[in-house]
Formats: structure tokens, sequence, C-alpha cells
């Protein structure tokens, strides 16, 4: 039973992948639904920018609120912007990483393990280049090779 299950745990990746490459994830056709439905009660109204965020972490932390991302251009700071990177280093699963820990913000990307790797793709495929680096690491190549299209 268990071996059935993950062959259509597998299959419905394959699905999902194919359907996400037949056309591009965009911010509106596949991003703003994930974040919308897993992120915005700490990322979204009432949330700081991340320039309040860094003048206040642990107080921002302390009211379960992390830096706005309700917006396209809010989010593109963490992906290409002043922080980017961040979002990919908080999304990542840990599989490519030394320590083998997923980011903070991994588990909150889906309600169950086969969820979270199926966005996870999706976020991949929006960014295009997935990097853990942060922005300083980047070269200017790296950077411009980050899609992130917003339609």
């Amino acid at each position: 039973m268990r071996i059935l299950h993950l062959l259509i745990a597998a299959g419905a990746m394959v699905a999902f992948s194919g359907a996400a490459t037949a056309q591009s994830v965009t911010y509106e056709n596949g991003v703003k639904k994930i974040l919308s439905e897993r992120c915005m009660g700490c990322h979204g109204k009432g949330a700081p920018t991340l320039a309040e965020f860094d003048k206040d972490k642990e107080g921002w932390k302390k009211k379960m609120k992390g830096p706005r991302i309700d917006d396209y251009q809010n989010l593109m700071i963490l992906v290409n912007g002043s922080d980017a990177g961040a979002l990919m280093r908080r999304l990542d699963d840990g599989k490519n990483t030394k320590d083998g820990k997923p980011g903070n913000m991994y588990n909150y990307l889906g309600k169950n393990a086969d969820e979270r790797a199926q966005r996870l793709v999706a976020m991949k495929q929006w960014v295009g280049n997935w990097t853990l680096k942060r922005r300083k690491e980047m070269s200017e190549g790296e950077l411009k090779s980050i899609t992130a299209a917003e339609k």
C-alpha cells in the first residue's frame, strides 16, 4: 500500500511539473495563490515592509510578522532586489545544502510533504535561477537569470 501511495504521489508530481512547464509559472497564475493560501497570515496585511522589519526584527517576530510579501513589488525585494535570495533560502527544502536543513519557511509551503514538494517545484520554475546565495554573493549574470515573471 505504501508503494502504491508513493507511485501515485510521484505521478502527481510529474503531471504537475508537466502542466507547469506547458504554461510557465508567473506570479499571477501560480505564486500569488500559493502565497495567499499559506503565507499572508504573517506576511500580509499588518506586516512590515522589509525596511521596517529590519529596524525591529525581534519585535516583529514576537508579533508573528515577517516582511510584507502581499504584492509583486514587495516579494521581488526578497527574490532579486535588495535582499535577493532570501525567499529561496527560506523556502528551500534543504536537499542541496551541506547540513540538509530546509529553510525556516519550507514547512509552511504546504499542508503535507507532497503539497510542499509540488509547490516548491512551482516556485523554482517561477524564480528561474533558484539560488541560496545572498545578493552580495551573486554575479550580475545570476541576478539577471532570475526570471520571476509577474504576468
